[in-house]
């Protein structure tokens, strides 16, 4: 039997969280992944860049569409525990310019990245000239600006904007307004901290019809609001809260056409870097060929192809 999203903030959590799979089995003494990436930098340069996935607690907001969750934990990690996946997944990687610690949620909650740990980080990533990491607007502050001066590159936060559409974003049950998300760009700014924007393509509650238009005000927004890059990242099933939600007839899985649409006017206007997250995409025979144009786009910043 289907069951409708509801309209509140506690039930939005609870129909989100009781429809969840069993999550990974995980150690909290290592990484759940990393990987060697190459991106097209600030500078016009494709350089390397070491991502880390950091094993930690769950994000304290359950949004609708993230599968995130499933690589966390149901607790704080002990103190020590961060600098030690990060100093696993360092010696075994290449080196890198540059390194992304992505935590499924936010770097600079306290429940997540003990604060304590903060100096033991800061000196493992030290020869990197850009060290990139994730974190909701709400939490974006004091402890950011205390990172920032203890690392030797440039701060960059990528925060999830996911869409523009202000009713859409309200429910998503991600607790942030549009309002929230500028000001908290113009903090960045003032500090020094560059911001990079995640985008859904076609979140829920977008008609198919109207989604390139919402990715591309997304993306005039995220913009607006002084990102240096945008990530736009094609909405995907795998939570139990979006096969639902299909059912209703609240979502459908956006085709790769769309994500090359979106990609191409983010890129032409010209105002910063724009990359498709094709994680997951190869899959598909159908896509191969289709996924190749599209991470060469993301390496030379360019349509022209």
């Amino acid at each position: 039997m289907s069951r409708p999203y509801p309209i509140g903030a506690a039930d939005k959590t609870r129909w989100i969280t009781d429809l969840r799979p069993s999550r990974q089995v995980l150690d909290p003494q290592e990484p759940y992944a990393f990987v060697h990436e190459e991106e097209y930098s600030d500078s016009g340069e494709v350089v390397s860049v070491a991502t880390i996935f950091l094993t930690n607690r769950e994000c304290p907001w359950h949004c609708v569409m993230c599968d995130l969750w499933r690589n966390t934990l149901t607790e704080r990690v002990p103190v020590g525990a961060i600098p030690a996946q990060i100093e696993y997944a360092l010696s075994r990687m290449a080196p890198a310019r540059q390194v992304k610690l992505y935590n499924s949620g936010s770097f600079f909650d306290a429940g997540a990245i003990p604060p304590e740990d903060y100096e033991d980080i800061a000196r493992l990533v030290a020869a990197f000239d850009r060290v990139i990491v994730e974190c909701h607007p709400r939490l974006v502050g004091r402890s950011s600006f205390q990172f920032r001066d203890l690392i030797g590159g440039q701060l960059e936060i990528a925060m999830g904007l996911e869409t523009a559409h202000p009713e859409v974003l309200a429910r998503l049950n991600k607790g942030m307004t549009l309002d929230d998300y500028a000001t908290t760009a113009e903090l960045l700014m003032r500090h020094d901290i560059d911001l990079r924007s995640f985008i859904l393509v076609q979140p829920p509650f977008v008609r198919a019809d109207e989604a390139l238009h919402w990715a591309k005000r997304s993306l005039d927004f995220a913009f607006d609001c002084g990102a240096r890059a945008a990530t736009l990242i094609p909405t995907r099933a795998g939570n139990g809260a979006i096969e639902e939600l299909a059912r209703i007839g609240d979502f459908a899985p956006p085709g790769i056409d769309l994500l090359e649409a979106a990609l191409v006017y983010g890129i032409k206007l010209n105002r910063g870097r724009v990359f498709a997250d094709l994680w997951d995409l190869g899959c598909s025979e159908d896509n191969v060929e289709h996924v190749k144009r599209l991470s060469a786009i993301n390496r030379s910043q360019s349509v022209e192809m």
